[in-house]
């Protein structure tokens, strides 16, 4: 390709482009005009690495299409639309995108906490060696309720918030290395089952679910999402697809980021729902239909609206445009 004549054939645009990012104020049409002249020049870029790699017109061209988006979306997106649009798309399409994974996490783990209490329920000697009598009556009498009650409903729900967090983001974190997740996923479940299995010894089933379900549902929904989501990761790397393993993990990283920033929210509403309606004094069947209605909204905002977003090409990755410009200007 003749670099020059190529240069003299867009010449002009880019010097609409460089005029329209020195403008104090833009109109719609303005507006639109410079979101074209953004793609055109981010394909004359690509023409231009992949034909007649010039550094000169390379760093230009990377520097127009910098400004140009500061100037285009920065202007043109304000910070409560990027909101909008981040819940409304990139979170539900990266919960839907990968659906399999954490609905095949979510359901191993049921079964899995399922066999260990029967488990435990045949085998009373395990729980012995675990816990002293006085323990098992002091968990059973006092210590499994009025953990939900020990501190204001507003502290509570943060510390809850914090926590939950907090085993998210490991999940996320570690999701790269595989195994640990296993092994956060069994000590939370181990727990869960030791804890039910002596309450239901000891006939108060009905209060340890009742006291359970009302957060559990979607708070768990939450952690078993992270976990699916940091095996996809994992994954990842060891079969990539069509993709290299460096594109593939940082596909599948920046979607982890995504839901993670969204699982935030996810568990603000589970932290909301342990603080103010586990321990309220509604009766039991009222508690436990508030979480499964939350739960329910959440499967349907994952299969609504995710849905929804995936067909209109959302995959719960940064927008390509950021993509091409982050790449253009590195180059």
């Amino acid at each position: 390709m003749d670099l020059d004549a190529y240069v003299l054939a867009h010449h002009a645009e880019w010097q609409r482009l460089e005029a329209l990012t020195r403008r104090r104020r833009l109109d719609g049409a303005a507006s639109d005009e410079l979101m074209d002249l953004y793609q055109e020049v981010a394909t004359h870029l690509s023409v231009v690495r992949a034909s007649a790699p010039d550094a000169g017109v390379i760093t230009y061209l990377s520097s127009l299409l910098a400004r140009a988006r500061t100037r285009g979306l920065g202007t043109r997106t304000s910070t409560w639309h990027g909101v909008a649009v981040f819940f409304t798309e990139r979170f539900p399409a990266a919960l839907y995108r990968l659906r399999w994974w954490w609905l095949a996490t979510l359901a191993a783990n049921v079964v899995v906490t399922a066999v260990m209490i029967l488990w435990l329920l045949d085998n009373p000697a395990v729980e012995q060696q675990l816990l002293t009598r006085e323990e098992i009556d002091q968990l059973v009498s006092h210590d499994f309720e009025n953990y939900y009650s020990e501190y204001a409903a507003s502290h509570f729900a943060a510390q809850v918030w914090v926590n939950n967090a907090w085993v998210t983001a490991l999940c996320l974190a570690l999701g790269i290395l595989g195994v640990p997740i296993f092994w956060l996923l069994f000590q939370n479940m181990a727990n869960l089952a030791v804890i039910g299995s002596i309450m239901i010894r000891n006939d108060h089933g009905a209060h340890f679910w009742g006291l359970l379900l009302p957060h559990g549902l979607l708070e768990l929904t939450a952690v078993f999402v992270a976990a699916g989501v940091g095996l996809r990761l994992f994954w990842s790397w060891i079969d990539p697809g069509p993709r290299s393993r460096t594109q593939a993990l940082a596909r599948e990283g920046r979607t982890a980021g995504t839901v993670a920033l969204g699982l935030v929210a996810v568990l603000f509403v589970s932290g909301l729902v342990e603080g103010f309606v586990t321990p309220s004094a509604l009766p039991t069947w009222a508690r436990v239909g508030i979480g499964v209605v939350v739960e329910l909204l959440f499967l349907v905002y994952v299969f609504v609206v995710g849905r929804r977003a995936c067909a209109a090409g959302a995959t719960g990755d940064i927008d390509a445009r950021f993509l091409e410009d982050r790449v253009a200007t590195q180059a």
